[in-house]
């Protein structure tokens, strides 16, 4: 088994790990199992423009759920892209 390279940044890792089997470099047989409790993915701010209407609809939705709406739009978004993962 070859040795784990370092990486500069996050985003260095992931282009790595993106476009290599990892069993290359991991020994699954010996890894065990853990709980990562207060691991929080990695996020980006983006900057996103939607008509009024639609926010509106979406804030309303949002308030009878009794969730932020950025949350609500994200557990839409969450949704659609795994129906669209599985369909390819």
């Amino acid at each position: 088994m070859k040795k784990k390279p370092k990486f500069k940044n996050e985003d260095q890792e992931r282009e790595f790990w993106s476009r290599r089997d990892s069993t290359e470099l991991v020994d699954w047989k010996t890894a065990k199992r853990m709980v990562l409790p207060k691991l929080k993915p990695s996020v980006k701010t983006i900057s996103l423009r939607l008509p009024e209407a639609m926010l509106a609809e979406l804030k309303l939705l949002a308030h009878k759920r009794d969730v932020p709406y950025q949350s609500l739009l994200k557990i839409f978004l969450a949704e659609k892209i795994s129906e669209e993962m599985k369909s390819s």
